[in-house]
């Protein structure tokens, strides 16, 4: 009877980390949790009202993703973006989406480019509003990139860019949303890229996927994070 009770306590336990490293990553992405500020304990397990044990978990796996540094005497800090790390993490990226791209092309259903095709229209019209900045809060169930990676149906592929990568491409993304008339430019390759995949044409899905990233990274150097 006692092990049964342990079991759900454990399973209520890992239910809670996860909604809690949900919860503060979405804060540090939408910048709730400002680059450089130190998390205390004590004052989010009152925020979230949860014990320490939860919470410390949720900080633990915040690392894993490199959401959050901890040093010596500085404890847990958020992540401050930096221009050297924006073109380490995206030069990887580049590899990756292209990939991810090329497969998706090879593997692509009808139904599937008929849905990239909806949700790149549903892109077009967030964009045309006063509140654009949507576009750029996009979630996994919205995310142009995600669907791509989903659809290469290469797990292991999808498991990087979208579980240990996609936390930390979100929140450059939305660092790169400064740079002047990138959120255009951005759905225009998304577009080209979704008729490269439509045509089968897998080395130009992948070619233009390169060079969509390639164009974010400059752009992301180029404004000197962090700077």
């Amino acid at each position: 009877m006692d092990q049964a009770i342990d079991t759900v306590e454990g399973a209520d336990d890992r239910l809670l980390t996860d909604q809690l490293f949900e919860q503060m990553s979405e804060a540090i992405v939408r910048g709730t949790f400002a680059a450089g500020t130190k998390l205390s304990e004590p004052r989010l397990a009152a925020q979230y009202g949860v014990s320490r044990g939860p919470l410390r978990e949720a900080i633990r796996r915040l690392e894993e993703r490199k959401l959050v540094t901890r040093a010596p005497r500085q404890g847990v800090r958020v992540v401050v973006p930096t221009a050297a790390n924006a073109l380490e993490l995206f030069t990887i990226r580049e590899v990756l989406e292209g990939l991810a791209a090329r497969q998706a092309a090879e593997h692509a259903t009808e139904g599937e480019v008929d849905r990239l095709r909806t949700m790149l229209k549903m892109h077009r019209e967030m964009l045309s509003t006063d509140d654009a900045m949507v576009y750029w809060q996009a979630t996994a169930n919205s995310d142009f990139h995600f669907m791509i990676a989903r659809i290469g149906r290469n797990q292991h592929l999808f498991d990087l860019l979208c579980g240990e990568y996609y936390t930390l491409f979100r929140l450059y993304r939305m660092q790169h949303r400064i740079v002047p008339g990138r959120a255009q430019r951005a759905l225009t390759e998304h577009e080209r890229i979704v008729d490269a995949i439509a045509d089968r044409d897998a080395d130009l899905a992948e070619l233009i996927m390169r060079k969509h990233i390639a164009s974010a990274r400059t752009g992301l150097v180029s404004q000197q994070i962090g700077a």
